[in-house]
């Protein structure tokens, strides 16, 4: 079973759950903001003044310079997001709003999308793109598991995961801040827990099955934004040798064995954790992949040096651009693992290269990933370093492109919503 633990770190009063509804009386604080969009993001060099007795989480009463109301809004002074929007309308966010605005994010997932009838994992909630910025909750069998990124968004969530719990007869929750939640919004809590929670659960994806450790497993313990991806890359394994990089706890490896039938499949990780649960999920499933603890730079090389060649490549890291300090050193380190993968692909054979860095547009992944295509060719013998780097190119055609499964919609008025991109190529 996975502990119960309380905030730490902070007072109780900083991290402890607040209503999604004022009290009848309850005086709002105000804000005014230099100017007016329907941006659910409002940073604090925007912010004009704010009310005195504005505490951090509060929620305000925004209004622009004319003192004409925009809406409310979440309030942390200690971000550079001082104030997320919640609703651009002149009434107050009632029990009404707050019900409509959840039953309409299931309405989604189940009605529209109907992926109840293909997996008991998905995304409920996708912050912005739901009308709740700085939360994200995914649901996981009979669990719902949170990830708050804002501190007013954790105060809440608390009541949030009860009113979705009634709404999909989930059991138990599990609230979690975002690594970032100190250095971004001032403050840390350990994971909040309700119900008897306990430290695994088995889902379900188009009838494979995987494990989610609520322990180990990073942010909400699945990535189902790849879903749609990987029974897409399994349509291309049959009878195929496939090399899975960076694979996590399986997901792209073993479906490419259970559902796509591949000859061969071998996932690489750098991290023991997530790759004894990667074995667990193949045995789960009663297939066979092996899975290698390696650094995925290192495991290339060595393939490279061998000769080694695979039918199917799957490049997905982890995040590599957290913050615009790094978009430099991050886009050097896509390049640099897509130009490897790239010389692992038999001629004929594909490969998915994935970023979900929201700081890099496809605009620019894909100019990376054509600058490694230039390079990725065998070496050649040329009189001089130009001829050489003319004839060094690999023969790449981009057949397609995808992102996030349709759980994670991106509102219009976020578009930076859309963070996961993937490339599909097939190289000669």
């Amino acid at each position: 079973m996975v502990p119960s633990r309380r905030p730490q770190g902070f007072s109780n009063s900083a991290t402890s759950p607040r209503p999604l509804v004022p009290a009848p009386g309850e005086e709002i604080p105000t804000a005014r903001v230099k100017s007016v969009g329907r941006h659910p993001t409002i940073y604090r060099k925007r912010v004009e003044d704010v009310d005195r007795h504005a505490k951090p989480g509060d929620l305000l009463a925004v209004y622009d310079l004319d003192n004409q109301m925009i809406g409310y809004g979440l309030f942390n002074p200690r971000s550079e997001i001082a104030i997320r929007m919640i609703r651009f309308e002149y009434e107050l966010p009632d029990d009404q709003f707050w019900d409509e605005l959840l039953k309409s994010a299931v309405q989604l997932r189940r009605d529209v999308l109907k992926l109840d009838e293909v997996t008991n994992s998905y995304r409920v909630i996708h912050a912005e793109a739901d009308g709740l910025p700085g939360l994200v909750v995914d649901r996981h069998g009979s669990v719902l598991s949170a990830e708050a990124f804002s501190l007013a968004m954790y105060q809440r969530a608390p009541e949030i995961l009860e009113r979705l719990s009634k709404l999909l007869g989930t059991e138990q929750t599990i609230l979690r801040t975002s690594p970032a939640s100190l250095a971004q919004e001032g403050f840390e809590a350990e994971p909040v827990i309700t119900g008897t929670m306990p430290s695994r659960v088995v889902i379900e994806e188009f009838g494979t099955r995987f494990k989610v450790d609520f322990a180990e497993g990073h942010k909400t313990g699945f990535f189902c934004d790849q879903r749609e991806n990987r029974k897409q890359l399994a349509s291309f394994c049959k009878d195929k040798t496939v090399l899975d990089l960076c694979c996590y706890t399986g997901g792209f490896a073993v479906q490419a064995k259970k559902l796509g039938g591949a000859s061969e499949v071998i996932g690489v990780d750098l991290d023991e954790e997530p790759l004894k649960l990667a074995k667990e999920n193949a045995n789960l499933n009663q297939v066979r992949c092996r899975f290698v603890q390696a650094d995925a730079f290192a495991y290339m090389r060595d393939m490279q040096s061998s000769g080694r060649k695979f039918d199917v490549v799957v490049l997905d890291p982890p995040k590599l651009i957290r913050s615009r300090a790094e978009i430099e050193e991050g886009t050097r380190k896509h390049f640099a693992l897509n130009r490897l993968a790239m010389q692992l692909v038999a001629p004929g054979g594909v490969m998915l290269s994935c970023t979900c860095a929201g700081l890099l547009p496809l605009s620019e992944f894909l100019q990376l990933i054509y600058a490694a295509a230039r390079q990725a060719g065998p070496e050649v013998l040329a009189a001089t370093e130009e001829h050489k780097a003319r004839y060094a190119a690999r023969q790449v055609q981009i057949f397609s492109k995808s992102g996030a499964a349709a759980d994670h919609p991106v509102a219009t008025n976020c578009p930076e919503g859309e963070y996961l991109q993937a490339v599909w190529m097939r190289l000669m």
